[in-house]
């Protein structure tokens, strides 16, 4: 059996991280915790270095380029010195409920299903993943109006979940198991984007070698949703990043013509002057 390990991406956090580390450190299940700290420019080195154990390693990013590049890191760390492994990618801001959970996630890891994952509590709100989004769905997706009939359209409904597992097209990025060797076929993350989309572009990279995604239905975590991430950058300087991911994936994964691109980026910039304006009553 294949051991199982976890990598966790840390910037200018330290105390969710090690909150987390606090949530599993002793789990035996877990062979090895690896934390990638992604360049902070705080103490959150310092302070981490202190879990520094057997189990335990704290690597250092030199550079952030972005969320994906540091699970690149952690993951391609991970492989050289365990060898082919489950690797659970998770977000600093995660709460799992027991080990129990995280031996039955693996368990449904297989050739077919390479990458696995629970149901995420976010705040009373469930996601349980999501189909892949059309060109169509992405253009439509910056018109408030229309995103949130739209956000409807690509989830399952809740007859698709009665089965204790139920295949997906997309499972949450915040925390889920992926097969190392799949992993490595499908060359890793996308490290083009800085932050948002990784996990369309991996579910897209998965379909695209013939593989599928799975959830567990009776396997639930808790997400802090966005701790970390509101903690480094603004509201309209996320949604920025967001909207670039957006435009990348579009453009390189769903193949858009130059209509739908154009289209893409009209409605781009509509949906962030909105943002603007919103902002600015605000204040």
């Amino acid at each position: 059996m294949k051991k199982t390990a976890v990598v966790i991406i840390n910037y200018n956090d330290a105390d969710t991280t090690i909150k987390l580390l606090e949530n599993i450190k002793d789990y035996k299940i877990l062979n090895k915790i690896v934390v990638v700290d992604n360049a902070s420019i705080d103490n959150s080195l310092k302070k981490l270095k202190k879990y520094s154990s057997s189990k335990i390693d704290i690597i250092k990013n030199s550079i952030n380029k972005g969320y994906a590049s540091g699970l690149n890191y952690g993951a391609k760390y991970l492989i050289k010195e365990i060898g082919p492994c489950n690797i659970i990618f998770s977000n600093s801001d995660i709460i799992i409920n027991k080990e129990e959970d995280i031996k039955i996630l693996i368990k449904n890891i297989s050739d077919k299903y390479p990458i696995v994952g629970p149901v995420i509590n976010e705040h009373g709100n469930i996601n349980r993943g999501w189909k892949l989004p059309s060109v169509k769905n992405e253009i439509l997706a910056n018109l408030p109006l229309i995103s949130r009939k739209l956000n409807k359209k690509i989830l399952y409904s809740n007859d698709h979940y009665l089965k204790d597992i139920s295949q997906v097209d997309v499972v949450s990025g915040c925390f889920f198991i992926v097969d190392s060797d799949a992993l490595e076929k499908i060359n890793y993350f996308d490290e083009n984007t800085f932050l948002y989309y990784e996990e369309n572009i991996l579910a897209k990279k998965i379909k695209d070698i013939n593989k599928k995604e799975l959830i567990v239905n009776r396997v639930e975590v808790i997400h802090d949703h966005s701790v970390s991430i509101d903690k480094s950058i603004n509201r309209v300087r996320k949604y920025k990043t967001l909207k670039e991911s957006q435009a990348y994936y579009v453009n390189n994964y769903l193949k858009a013509n130059i209509l739908e691109k154009l289209l893409l980026l009209i409605t781009n910039k509509i949906s962030l002057f909105i943002l603007y304006i919103r902002c600015l009553i605000k204040s």
